[in-house]
């Protein structure tokens, strides 16, 4: 029997990056783009190569393009990693698994580095993937904490809870993480919202840019660790706009939410550096009368937009930049 599963892209709409530093943050999953992981069983544990994973090159310039869009490493790691913490998972509590071994492939058509959470997308689908072969139920509520220290803990990779969350509930989420809750529980306040309360959403994205998300959230992170009041407190404001988002869902007064979004990236603006392409992405949608924040850690934006007519020009406007516009499937 061949085990398969997807997880998929995701988007935050409010609140990011306040995730990693006990904020607030309502986020999709978006369908368009997704990691699939198939699974099945074989006298021996193999975890096999796709091409990003092979060290071979034509020449020392594709050796360059290839780390320039995709980084140093590829997703073997991330299931080996998986596997590794899914394994700890159960020693920790006492499961005993099967004596069985299996053969894993992946493949993902989540654009790389562009903050849509492709890393953590094969991480999910990998733990699904496990806990189907080896009949384990792990609680829906901690699976995100241990997709997290997969990345975090195993590989170093800088990242928050709200990725691994929306991908495993999907739909629409809001997420609270609050420091006491995560201290006693180990896991934050999640609460589904009909995404059907959603105006209508487009993303963006160019196809040239690429970098480690992890990079960019560094600085912060040493700014608030550090104790500066700036960024602690934009940090706290951008969190609230979560919390405002989900009460303006909550009584379909989703017209108001394209404000809220247009603050988030503002607000963020106060204590990140942006790159003048990523700036641009941004720019170009706002003057086709759209809202535009970034989706994830940059690289792609999101944001609300009128009718067909501003849709329209969103494509128009942003193509000219290099830039691919997308409408997100959500359900």
């Amino acid at each position: 029997m061949i085990i398969e599963v997807r997880a998929y892209a995701r988007a935050g709409l409010l609140g990011n990056p306040s995730d990693g530093y006990f904020g607030k943050t309502i986020s999709i999953s978006v369908r368009n783009f997704g990691a699939h992981v198939s699974l099945y069983e074989t006298p021996e544990l193999q975890i096999e190569s796709q091409e990003q994973d092979l060290n071979i090159f034509r020449n020392i310039y594709d050796l360059v393009e290839s780390v320039s869009s995709m980084g140093y490493y590829g997703g073997a790691r991330l299931i080996k990693a998986s596997i590794k913490k899914f394994g700890d998972y159960c020693e920790e509590n006492n499961i005993k698994l099967k004596n069985k071994n299996f053969t894993i492939r992946y493949f993902s058509s989540i654009p790389r580095q562009i903050g849509l959470a492709g890393s953590s997308a094969i991480v999910t689908a990998t733990m699904r993937a496990l806990m189907k072969f080896y009949q384990v139920d792990i609680p829906i509520e901690i699976l995100p904490g241990i997709i997290l220290s997969v990345e975090k803990d195993e590989l170093g990779i800088s990242a928050g809870l709200q990725d691994r969350v929306i991908q495993t509930y999907e739909g629409c989420v809001y997420m609270n993480f609050d420091k006491k809750m995560m201290d006693k529980k180990k896991h934050g306040i999640f609460e589904k919202i009909d995404p059907a309360l959603l105006p209508k959403l487009y993303m963006a994205y160019k196809t040239d840019l690429g970098k480690v998300s992890g990079t960019v959230l560094n600085d912060v992170r040493t700014r608030y660790e550090k104790g500066d009041l700036s960024v602690i407190e934009t940090l706290r404001r951008i969190a609230e706009l979560a919390e405002e988002g989900k009460e303006i869902l909550l009584k379909k007064n989703s017209s108001k939410l394209s404000a809220l979004m247009n603050k988030n990236f503002n607000l963020r603006k106060k204590i990140m550096v942006i790159s003048k392409s990523n700036l641009e992405l941004i720019q170009t949608a706002r003057h086709c009368g759209a809202s535009a924040k970034f989706a994830g850690s940059g690289g792609s934006i999101i944001g609300v937009y009128r009718d067909d007519e501003m849709l329209t020009k969103l494509i128009v406007e942003l193509k000219k930049i290099n830039a691919r516009v997308i409408k997100p499937y959500i359900i």
